[in-house]
C-alpha cells in the first residue's frame, strides 16, 4: 500500500482516528480532516508515537459549511492530484434542532450532504487513481430511518434520533445511487455499519438525559478500533475491488433496509441533494 493516499474526515478521535492509525501503519499516507489545527496535530502526534514512520498530513474544515467543504476539496486537489481512498467518517448527533449557515439542519448537513458534496468535489483526484474507493460510515440506525422529503430539516417534527436515522439512511441511498449512476466503472463505493462503538458521539451535543442514555448504551459497545475494522478492510483488501454499492458489516456485505432499496426514494434523494449542494452535473468533473 506504499504511496497510496487516503483522506479521512473526522479523523482526530473515535472511529476516524483508529482508521487513520491503522491505515498509516499499513503504508498509506493519511490526510486527517479535522475542525481545528490543534486537534489535527494532537491526533498526528498520537499516531507517530506508535508508528514513527507514518506519513501524515492534515486539512481543516467545518463540515457543516458547504463553503468550507469546497475550499477543503480545492486545496486537496491542488496538493494531491491523485487520491486513492476517501473515507467519509465524520458524523454527529444533536439533541436540539439548529440550522447551519446554509440553512440546513446540522445532522443532515454533516452526516449526509458533506459526504455527498465532498465525494463529488474530489472526483477529479479519485478518478485518476487505479483503484479508487469511497467509503461512507453509515449505521444500522438507518433501519429506523425515513427520508422526510417534505421537510428534511424536520422543522415541525424534530427529534435528534429521528434526524440521525434519516441521515444514516441517506448514506446508504447515496451509495446505491452513486453505484447506479457512475460513468467510471473503476470507482468503487461502500457504505459501512461500524456497530455500537464506545465513542462520545452521544455526549458532545446532547441533552443531559440523552447523554446519560448513551453512556449506559455504549457500555455494551465495541472499541473504536474494532468499529474501524470494516472501513480499514474496505480501504485495504484487494478482494473487494469492484464489489461496489453494497452495505457492509463485520467486513462482509449484508442486506440493508427495505427503504434503502427504494429506487424512487434514491432518485428523489439524489435530486434533492444535488439541489441543496448546488450541483448541476454530479459526475461532470470526472477526469477520463
Amino acid at each position: 500500500m506504499k504511496n497510496k493516499i487516503c483522506l479521512i474526515t473526522g479523523a482526530n478521535a473515535g472511529i476516524g482516528f483508529e482508521t487513520a492509525k491503522a491505515l498509516s501503519s499499513k503504508g498509506f499516507k493519511v490526510i486527517l480532516v479535522c475542525r481545528t489545527e490543534e486537534k489535527a496535530k494532537m491526533a498526528m502526534e498520537k499516531i507517530l508515537i506508535g508508528h514513527a514512520e507514518a506519513e501524515l498530513d492534515y486539512a481543516l474544515a467545518d463540515l457543516s459549511s458547504q463553503a468550507e467543504i469546497r475550499n477543503l476539496a480545492k486545496n486537496i486537489i491542488t496538493k494531491y492530484p491523485v487520491l486513492d481512498v476517501l473515507i467519509n467518517n465524520a458524523g454527529i448527533w444533536y439533541s436540539d434542532m439548529q440550522l447551519t449557515a446554509d440553512g440546513i439542519e446540522r445532522q443532515w448537513a454533516i452526516n449526509h450532504l458533506a459526504p455527498f458534496l465532498l465525494s463529488h468535489l474530489l472526483l477529479p483526484s479519485l478518478s485518476k487513481a487505479k483503484d479508487p474507493r469511497i467509503i461512507t460510515v453509515s449505521s444500522d440506525s438507518h433501519f429506523h430511518g425515513k427520508i422526510h422529503f417534505e421537510d428534511v430539516n424536520l422543522t415541525n417534527n424534530y427529534h435528534g434520533l429521528r434526524a440521525y436515522a434519516q441521515s444514516k439512511l441517506a448514506n446508504v441511498l447515496f451509495t446505491k445511487s452513486f453505484e447506479k449512476l457512475k460513468p467510471n466503472k473503476k470507482l468503487s463505493i461502500y457504505a459501512v455499519q461500524p456497530g455500537l462503538v464506545k465513542t462520545d458521539i452521544g455526549l458532545k451535543h446532547t441533552f443531559s438525559f440523552h447523554g446519560l442514555m448513551w453512556k449506559l448504551r455504549r457500555l455494551t459497545g465495541k472499541t473504536p478500533a474494532k468499529g474501524a475494522a470494516t472501513s480499514v478492510f474496505l480501504a485495504l483488501d484487494k478482494s473487494v475491488k469492484g464489489i461496489s454499492g453494497k452495505y457492509w458489516d463485520k467486513c462482509k456485505p449484508k442486506p440493508c433496509s427495505k427503504k434503502a432499496n427504494s429506487s424512487p426514494d434514491a432518485d428523489q434523494l439524489w435530486g434533492l441533494s444535488c439541489e441543496q449542494c448546488g450541483i448541476a452535473d454530479y459526475f461532470g468533473n470526472i477526469v477520463q
